[in-house]
């Protein structure tokens, strides 16, 4: 299993917009990802860009207008169009957009978009008044209709000076998009898949807090390597930095408490509860409405448990759900071994990922893990230090082979 990038033969369509320099580092970003990237750029396109930039970070031919009419083998359109896993055009403007909705195909580009049976992305790119008109608003919506992905376009400013929603989506964005895409039939299509992840911050008075050193990495890997594999992933997510997981619905809380509702809300009908999060076992008795003053005396605070959301979570199983996956982490300073195997059967789980959080090398805030999945039928697998993006793959494998895919 690996990136559902990697491999794909990708087409990236260019069309005239002061944003073709963007698609450049698109298409550098997708080759660095694994894929084949063939580029089409339009004769407006070359008027912005040199198409010898995307044979550099390609290494392939960066075809153009005139490649229609080249007698070189076969049809070039059709060798292009049935080859391709996915046709991505970005930027497109609003004469491609025109001519897409319409069926016109005067050029390599359009003539190529219309020859392909996969699926087609766009990323519109112009002023904020043309993409509003209500001729590209039509466009768009038949497009739609049949079935094509849109990547924005985003509000901002534009390069006629005016601020408005037009704005060519970043490169990092329709990457994460096309990687989701890509990976819809993976091998968990299908299977719906909650978890947390972060640490959760415990309010002491409006400007403090208590909170841990989770920094949430795990748990995003978690989540991005089962949305390459297909899931549809229900991400709640503790106060972190990471960008958001493209095409997971992401629910951010702050608290425990926050934390529990949401997963008790979005638990029906799922296939799998992953506990990743670093939920807080204490929170202050009651929180000052003021912030607490420094007098040179000392301060007394009152804690009391949080809810236990795993422990929840397994006995709403038992009522509700009997065929639901239910996986938690245990992250221990000490016999992390016998306290894992303890946690996993008190809470009646169905496999606990054990980690010792207080090696010399960091686990919290680092981008590997060293981790021992211990399974309710006293399966045990010891893993060495791998990325935390890898333990996502294990986790999906732990899946497939549960669930017989």
């Amino acid at each position: 299993m690996s990136n559902p990038i990697a491999g794909k033969h990708i087409i990236l369509g260019v069309t005239g917009s002061i944003a073709a320099y963007k698609a450049a580092i698109l298409a550098s970003k997708l080759t660095q990802a694994g894929a084949k990237v063939d580029c089409i750029l339009t004769e407006s396109a070359t008027q912005f860009i040199n198409p010898l930039t995307f044979q550099t970070v390609t290494g392939r031919k960066a075809y153009l207008d005139q490649d229609l009419w080249a007698r070189e083998g076969h049809v070039v359109h059709i060798g292009l169009a049935h080859e391709a896993d996915l046709v991505l055009i970005a930027p497109v403007s609003a004469n491609t957009l025109a001519k897409l909705a319409h069926g016109i195909a005067d050029n390599l580009l359009s003539v190529t978009a219309l020859a392909a049976t996969c699926p087609l992305v766009l990323a519109p790119a112009m002023d904020a008044g043309m993409y509003a008109h209500p001729a590209t608003q039509q466009n768009v919506q038949m497009l739609k209709e049949r079935g094509a992905e849109f990547i924005g376009p985003k509000p901002g400013h534009l390069a006629s000076g005016l601020v408005g929603l037009g704005r060519f989506a970043e490169p990092e964005t329709i990457l994460s998009r096309v990687r989701f895409l890509l990976g819809k039939n993976g091998r968990l299509a299908g299977k719906r898949i909650l978890l947390t992840a972060g640490p959760t911050q415990e309010a002491l008075d409006p400007v403090r807090y208590i909170s841990n050193r989770s920094s949430g990495k795990q748990g995003y890997a978690i989540a991005q390597a089962l949305l390459d594999e297909g899931a549809t992933v229900t991400l709640v997510s503790g106060p972190t930095n990471l960008p958001l997981p493209e095409g997971a619905q992401v629910i951010e809380v702050t608290s425990a408490a926050e934390m529990k509702d949401a997963v008790m809300t979005h638990l029906k009908d799922k296939d799998a509860f992953i506990s990743v999060a670093a939920v807080a076992d204490f929170t202050p008795s009651s929180t000052a409405g003021e912030k607490i003053k420094k007098t040179g005396q000392d301060l007394t605070l009152e804690l009391v448990p949080t809810v236990d959301i795993l422990r929840t979570v397994s006995e709403e199983r038992r009522r509700s759900n009997p065929g639901m996956l239910v996986i938690g982490f245990a992250a221990e300073t000490t016999q992390t071994y016998q306290n894992a195997i303890k946690k996993l059967q008190e809470k009646g789980l169905d496999l606990i990922i054990a980690n010792d959080v207080g090696q010399p090398q960091p686990v919290f805030g680092a981008d590997e893990n060293k981790v021992t999945f211990i399974s309710a039928d006293g399966q045990v697998q010891e893993f060495p230090w791998m990325p935390k993006y890898t333990v996502g793959e294990k986790l999906a494998d732990f899946f497939v082979q549960k669930w017989g895919l």
